[in-house]
Formats: C-alpha cells, structure tokens, sequence
C-alpha cells in the first residue's frame, strides 16, 4: 500500500506557529506531526510514503533526510507554487499507477483503522472512499442511505459527517483532477458527483482525530498525546528544570530548554531551546523555539 501526506500548505490558520517552520514539522508533544503520521501509515501496512511539500521545504527535506531510521521507503515533491490537494495528488502520480493509494492530510493526528477503511473501499468498489465521523463544527458530507456521498462541501450541517483528511483512491481518479495548476480535490469531487460518479464513504468511530491546523487544535492534540502516554507532562531530553520550577496541571517542554529558579508552567508548550527566567509564569500559552521569556505570559503565542 503507498499512501501521500499532503503537507505543502502555508499553515495560515496556524499562524504565527508557521512563520519560521512548516507544519509538517510544528512538535506534538515534542516529535513532529510528520514523524507521528509516518508511524501511523507505517503501522496500518504502508510500505511507501510520498510527501509534498513548499513551505519552508527545505526544512523538512533535511528533516527526512537525516530521519533514515522510518524504515519505510519516503520521497518529497517539492511545489514550487503551490498546487492545492487536487494538484499536489496529481504531482505524485508516478506513486499512484498501480493499484489504490491512501491520501492523508498532514496536519491530522489520528489513529483511525485505516486496514479496516481499505478493506471497505475494496469491497465496495468505488474509485473513490473518504474516510468520514461526526464531528461539529466539521460536518460538511451529506451521504444517502448506501453510504454514498450526495453533496460535500457544506457548512457546518447536524445532518451531515465531517471528512476526516483521510481518503483512499483508484488511480483513474487522477482523470478528474486538471492536468495543470492549483485545483481543490473537493472541487474535483463535487464534479466526479454531479456526472455521476459514485463516490463512497467508510464511516468511523470510536477513535481520536485532532486537527491541528488551528491553535486550539494544536492544543487539544498535545493534551490528547499526554492522556493517552497516561502524563500530563513531557520533558524532552537535555532540558534543565531548576529544583523550585514547577509544572502543573499539564505542560510540554522541549529539547534543551531551561527553566530558572521559580518558574511556574501551567496549561502551556514550550518548543526546543526556551529559557524562562526566574519566577516568570507562564500559563495557556505556546511558546516556540529559541525564544527567552523574561516576563510573565498568559494566553499567548510568542
């Protein structure tokens, strides 16, 4: 099975998390959402990976590179423009021309049943499955009663399921997608439905999904990573905590950070390289690398 991570997005809704780093690499409980996406394909059987990538590409070209220990075969496709998710699937055809490919999202933190997805998307036989939940405020796919989709694309619908970021393709879907330039796969989807193609779902459910597109989401997919390491802190390697510093309720520190004497963490996400000086509080905020904090923070992306 191959499987392509979109992650070619300016993270505009992350801002300004993304400024300095591509999403694809923004730490989740101190390890890129990438390096948990590949484990996560790794583990439902992929065995090639295709990542696409503009954003501060380079970044993330040396990251892979120097990450050799995936034991999974991983390419990059670089866009110099962008070229939206129906052209950035249509870049990496070469992977697709045998066979179905999983398409993922890359700022989706999930750990749905994609063995189980697959085998549904065999079964039925359509050229295209999204994987599909319920979840407000993302509901958007409306499906009929042989769980086909009818219309996608919607706002926010209580009768409708949320697309997940997650989708598994035929190859010949790659005929509905332009040849050229910037296109939306939904867009691509909306016209595959409206000549009359089927275009299936698999519906899942109890499992976790975070999208971390957003600060909030950001957020929420770090707590969720502590609960389920049953810890509401982590502390990477190489970080000094001064004996008086004091961490509480949850917190992420990253890789060789320094907290002096006094310092009160509560609720907040420290990347790699922060110094928080003496009795500073920080609380509800996010604070990336290398930055030095020498006054109290509340509520703050910095």
């Amino acid at each position: 099975m191959k499987a392509i991570i979109l992650a070619a997005g300016l993270g505009t809704r992350l801002r300004s998390l993304t400024e300095n780093k591509p999403k694809a690499l923004i730490p989740v409980a101190n390890r890129p959402i990438i390096s948990r996406n590949i484990d996560y394909l790794k583990f439902s059987g992929v065995q090639k990976i295709m990542v696409n990538t503009h954003h501060h590409y380079q970044q993330l070209l040396d990251y892979l590179d120097k990450k050799r220990s995936f034991g999974i075969e991983i390419a990059v496709r670089v866009e110099p423009e962008i070229l939206g998710t129906g052209g950035g699937i249509r870049n990496c055809m070469d992977l697709a021309h045998s066979g179905p490919f999983i398409v993922m999202n890359g700022d989706v933190l999930t750990n749905i049943d994609l063995a189980r997805a697959r085998d549904h998307h065999k079964k039925a036989g359509h050229i295209a499955t999204l994987v599909l939940h319920y979840r407000e405020p993302y509901n958007s796919v409306l499906i009929d009663n042989r769980n086909q989709i009818i219309e996608i694309g919607l706002r926010n619908n209580p009768a409708g399921l949320a697309f997940t970021g997650i989708h598994i393709l035929e190859p010949e879907v790659l005929q509905n997608i332009p040849e050229q330039g910037y296109s939306d796969i939904i867009d691509c989807y909306k016209g595959m439905i409206n000549s009359g193609e089927s275009i299936g779902v698999y519906i899942s459910e109890n499992h976790y999904w975070h999208d971390i597109g957003t600060p909030d989401g950001y957020i929420c997919a770090n707590k969720e990573i502590l609960a389920r390491n049953k810890t509401p802190f982590a502390v990477a390697p190489g970080s000094v905590l001064d004996p008086s510093a004091r961490l509480e309720d949850w917190a992420v520190i990253g890789e060789a950070s320094c907290l002096e004497k006094g310092v009160w963490i509560e609720r907040s996400i420290l990347w790699d390289n922060v110094t928080v000086r003496a009795d500073k509080r920080i609380r509800d905020s996010i604070l990336t690398s290398g930055k030095k904090v020498d006054t109290d923070l509340i509520n703050q992306i910095h």
